[in-house]
């Protein structure tokens, strides 16, 4: 067991090999057991704490602890422990019971680190009141991470805190320190703390502002959409002796296409080209989202064609942004065309965006260019996810291509395990096309691999024995539906009453209304149920009374 002070696990040796009944019992008054005892001869020949240290051996953390410790293995040893906890033990016992060691700034700055993004404040917190009242010399660096930690943490005032106590660790403030809090408080939604900040950094904090320092304040106040004064500071900042860059100028771009103001946007694009600068490609990406949003497309596409023209290539957000823009625009040769290369050139395209080109590929009936796409994804190791993989499954069925669909269906189950809506999506395919053998099959495939079906699942069924005229096959299935504890909808009752009805079994619709009057069903559901079956009201209207009797609670 690890001992928590130097001292403490010698006492404890010699308060456990003490006779205590010798200690009570002795009847002399001067006869003090402690001076006989063989424990305290030991501690009275020490004369040093290195010598204490040396005398009692104390259990390390950790097996085999290294006979030569210096600062850069103990770094080392702290970060590789997944275990914080332990992590804090080896550099206590470090520090407390090896032999000729003592920590540094490099230790406290790897320990408190460590516990930052384990989210251990409260040690942090103490460590560095230990780091204060040593004489250890520190560095900005270690304030700074702690200042980002607190940020990502969401303790905006803690961040500042240790900002404003740095000093009293002889350290000096800079602005490096100083933009690391406004990063954190700019996280935080602190925008107005900011503000304030900013204004006061020379005359109260003695800090300089750097050009990095005007863009976390531009993007503070963008983030607050108050464009008036983001264009105010970036006026100011050469007042300021401060040249801003062209991420301050694409800060307030980006604000202007939020507030949707494409004309202000325009006018800051061009004030980055006319200082001289090349707009890099997010500047481009932001103008042409703005001009998607409001459907200037054409108007897009040019920037884009510009963006290329200049040698600026498009990132991975550029890709994506023109990429749905061309599927809204139903051209998906351009779309795939501009997948292709956005795929050629290593960037991984999400699955919503390779969902939308193939979705648009089908629309326009060219589903076997969407299949070779989803073929070329796998060869480029995008590996097509279940929402991509029902798409596509969707489109096949739809065009009455089961097979097919099957087959694909059975290459994507090789490398991943579909979901409940890649099974769902061919189980309505075979059961719109009268497989309901099929359907019945990969139903207790579905089942066996573990993936519990849901309403749409038995909606489908049941909506294909009513197509082939089975609709009381349907009323097994909703009757297994609530067994199993799947609540059924309005749609799954619809689907059923609709499909005795044209079946003519009326007796049996009376069957699914009981089912449905004893189930969780809202009055509309009801309504819109016994609107589906009535059509004599005096006929049924008995029949009904005694089903709402029947289930009345």
């Amino acid at each position: 067991m690890l001992i928590s002070s130097k001292f403490a696990g010698h006492r404890r040796q010699v308060y456990t090999a003490i006779n205590f009944t010798h200690l009570f019992s002795t009847t002399a008054a001067d006869d003090d057991p402690f001076k006989t005892h063989p424990s305290y001869q030991h501690l009275a020949t020490i004369k040093s704490k290195s010598e204490l240290l040396q005398s009692y051996t104390v259990t390390p953390p950790i097996k085999p602890w290294p006979r030569y410790l210096s600062h850069k293995k103990l770094i080392s040893l702290i970060k590789c422990q997944h275990d914080v906890n332990l992590a804090l033990q080896i550099f206590h016992h470090a520090g407390n019971f090896h032999p000729g060691f003592f920590h540094n700034y490099e230790t406290y700055h790897s320990i408190i680190n460590k516990l930052c993004r384990a989210r251990a404040f409260d040690k942090v917190e103490t460590l560095l009141t230990e780091l204060r009242n040593s004489t250890i010399k520190c560095g900005e660096v270690l304030f700074i991470t702690v200042i980002r930690n607190y940020g990502i943490a969401s303790k905006p005032k803690m961040a500042l805190k240790t900002f404003l106590r740095i000093e009293k660790f002889g350290v000096q403030r800079s602005v490096r320190s100083f933009n690391a809090l406004l990063n954190a408080l700019v996280q935080n939604k602190e925008y107005d703390f900011v503000y304030a900040l900013f204004k006061n950094c020379q005359k109260k904090l003695h800090i300089s502002p750097s050009v990095f320092t005007c863009n976390i304040l531009l993007n503070a106040l963008c983030k607050k959409w108050d464009i008036n004064s983001a264009t105010k500071v970036l006026d100011e900042m050469p007042v300021m002796g401060i040249v801003p860059n062209v991420v301050s100028y694409t800060t307030v771009l980006g604000c202007y296409v939020s507030l949707g103001d494409l004309v202000g946007a325009k006018r800051m694009f061009d004030e980055i080209v006319d200082r001289g600068w090349l707009p890099d490609a997010t500047a481009y990406t932001i103008l042409m989202h703005g001009l998607v949003k409001q459907g200037k497309f054409i108007d897009a596409v040019k920037i884009m064609d510009e963006m290329e023209e200049n040698g600026v290539g498009p990132n991975e957000v550029t890709y994506g942004i023109m990429i749905e823009a061309f599927c809204k625009e139903k051209k998906s040769g351009e779309a795939v065309n501009l997948l292709n290369d956005m795929l050629d050139k290593r960037y991984i395209p999400s699955p919503t965006l390779c969902s939308k080109v193939i979705d648009v590929l089908c629309e326009e009936g060219k589903v076997e260019d969407a299949c070779n796409l989803w073929k070329k994804l796998l060869i480029k190791n995008c590996t097509p996810d279940n929402s991509i993989s029902s798409t596509l499954i969707h489109w096949l069925c739809k065009k009455g291509q089961i097979r097919e669909a099957r087959k694909l269906f059975d290459e994507f189950e090789k490398s991943s395990s579909p979901s409940v809506l890649t099974y769902n999506m061919l189980i309505a395919g075979m059961c719109e096309r009268g497989e309901l053998h099929e359907a019945g099959k990969l139903w207790d495939d579905m089942v066996d691999k573990g993936c519990i079906p849901n309403a749409f699942t038995y909606n489908m069924l049941i909506k294909g024995f009513c197509k082939v005229g089975n609709a009381k096959e349907g009323i097994r299935v909703l009757e297994e539906m609530l067994d199993k504890g799947c609540h059924p909808n309005k749609s799954t009752y619809s689907i059923l009453i609709k499909g005795l009805l044209d079946s003519e079994l009326k007796a049996e619709v009376l069957r699914v209304l009981a089912l449905a009057a004893s189930g969780d069903v809202d009055p509309e559901t009801w309504g819109v149920l016994v609107a589906k079956f009535v059509t004599d009201i005096q006929n049924v209207c008995s029949d009904l009374d005694k089903i709402l009797l029947e289930n009345e609670v």
